[in-house]
């Protein structure tokens, strides 16, 4: 019987070890080329198994679930999401859990998912108000908070274009908190064809830069974030490069009123992406 008590529509296993074919499959997701192979990565926590399991209400971008007993008596909608959408749940022990994890204190759940990112054509449309652009972004913190950031301020769309991280990097799964389960991602497309697709959907394209001759809160007061906007937000050490630059219809940096030299990559996203959902309402 499932814990709603209605049979369960889902098979649950347990006995599984480390060395166990099926642990040993989830755990190679941990290496990029594996993780390319297969089209899978592993979503680690409740917050980002529970969003993944509601991406889609066929269940289809969670393949499977390791969880321990104790994770599954204090988080029981992660499993009856799991059974209801016929998503075997692998009841484990601990010491498989901290194999497969790739945090120090696992939080007790683990699913492989399929991954989630679409051709450019399906994230920058011509529906698009609010679209941001990593160009080169390495960071997996900065480019998981920066789609995180965009979640929230309610964006249309992310693209982690040119030689920006793997979206799949643990790392960076775990800094979007769940987000990377909400929006449209597109996933090493270049940057040139990423403007390019927003300019033919009628967004304007503005590159976030210290140097830029516009700041933001001018930008805000002439209406230049009132239309629809695709930001640009370039690597954390050099910035955007002229030729990234020069593809932008203006440049807009965020003015520091304080002794601070810089301000963080995501930090810096996220003042962009709401200045533009302010000014879109």
């Amino acid at each position: 019987m499932s814990v709603t008590g209605a049979p369960r529509t889902a098979p649950l296993s347990g006995g599984l070890s480390a060395h166990s074919r099926t642990v040993k499959a989830a755990k190679r997701l941990g290496k990029r080329a594996l993780r390319a192979q297969q089209r899978q990565f592993l979503a680690e926590g409740p917050q980002a198994v529970r969003e993944a399991l509601a991406a889609r209400s066929d269940g289809s971008v969670v393949v499977e679930v390791f969880a321990t007993a104790d994770c599954a008596d204090r988080h029981p909608d992660l499993r009856r999401g799991a059974v209801a959408a016929g998503i075997t749940w692998h009841q484990v022990s601990a010491e498989v859990l901290k194999a497969l994890a790739q945090t120090v204190t696992p939080q007790g759940v683990v699913a492989v998912c399929r991954f989630v990112d679409r051709p450019l054509a399906e994230v920058v449309t011509e529906a698009s108000r609010l679209v941001a652009v990593c160009a080169d972004v390495r960071d997996p913190g900065n480019a998981g908070t920066v789609l995180r950031c965009a979640d929230a301020a309610g964006a249309d769309g992310v693209a982690l274009a040119g030689s920006s991280v793997d979206a799949y990097n643990g790392k960076t799964v775990r800094a979007t908190a769940g987000s990377l389960f909400h929006l449209p991602l597109a996933v090493g497309v270049p940057v040139q064809d990423v403007v390019a697709r927003a300019r033919s959907c009628g967004l304007r394209v503005l590159a976030a830069d210290g140097a830029g001759e516009v700041d933001l809160f001018e930008a805000e007061d002439t209406g230049l974030l009132s239309d629809p906007v695709a930001w640009l937000f370039g690597n954390e050490a050099w910035g955007l490069p002229e030729e990234l630059v020069d593809l932008a219809d203006a440049v807009v940096r965020v003015p520091i009123l304080g002794r601070a030299e810089s301000l963080n990559l995501a930090t810096a996203a996220a003042v962009c992406l709401y200045a533009s959902a302010r000014g879109q309402r």
